[in-house]
């Protein structure tokens, strides 16, 4: 895990395909590796093809308490979420990670969490940015995406993380060509790019600074879904 202090509070939020899911999950287990206790929460009521909950028995396995909706992988088309979570900021002993549903229509489901976490002010509001994916394949464009959803569920983003990628294309060289983009993205929003995320091989070999290792499961290879 890149030098960096998050806050208790961790939810990560972008356009469909970004990514977000897979990180959100990543990060999970990565803070459980480091002694923390955590546990997430799956808001995603949009997609219901590609959900923190494909992961359960993984958090589970790793000690990890994982909140998703009662219709979690079902045809529900809008599956109603658990009131366990506002026990994710009634109950301030653990780290709480919150996985956003993609675009504007998905933070929606943030919104009535809202006044809970501005009031606790210990939180980060991360946008996930893949510039591969349509409407988000220029810092402008971007930064449309993070208003919408900033508009949507009433919190500002603190924070951007590079995570572009092809799927199982992607490579090294691949990852570099989109640093100066997230670094326009930092300068148009004035928010920091926490650090760069690759899969654990292709990290390996970049030469850049802030580099996230993260571990894909064969789902997450498919860039249309994730």
């Amino acid at each position: 895990m890149p030098n960096y202090k998050f806050k208790r509070v961790t939810l990560f939020a972008g356009h469909y395909g970004s990514g977000k899911t897979n990180l959100a999950v990543n990060f999970a287990l990565k803070m459980k590796e480091q002694g923390e206790q955590v546990k997430i929460a799956d808001l995603d009521i949009v997609n219901p093809y590609f959900r923190t909950k494909d992961s359960a028995k993984k958090l589970t396995e790793a000690g990890i308490e994982l909140i998703s909706p009662a219709f979690a992988n079902t045809n529900v088309d809008l599956p109603a979420l658990p009131q366990e979570v506002y026990k994710l900021f009634s109950q301030k002993g653990f780290r709480a990670i919150l996985d956003i549903g993609g675009d504007d229509r998905g933070a929606y489901a943030l919104g009535r969490y809202t006044p809970s976490i501005l009031q606790e002010n210990d939180y980060e509001m991360i946008f996930v940015a893949n510039f591969f994916r349509p409407l988000t394949r220029t810092p402008q464009e971007a930064l449309e995406v993070m208003r919408e959803i900033e508009g949507a569920c009433g919190i500002k983003f603190t924070a951007i993380i590079n995570n572009s990628n092809l799927g199982k294309d992607t490579t090294a060289e691949v990852v570099k060509n989109t640093v100066k983009l997230a670094e326009q993205l930092s300068e148009i929003s004035r928010l920091p790019v926490i650090f760069t995320s690759a899969e654990t091989q292709v990290a390996k070999e970049l030469d850049i600074d802030g580099v996230l290792p993260i571990t894909l499961q064969e789902k997450f290879f498919d860039i249309k879904e994730n």
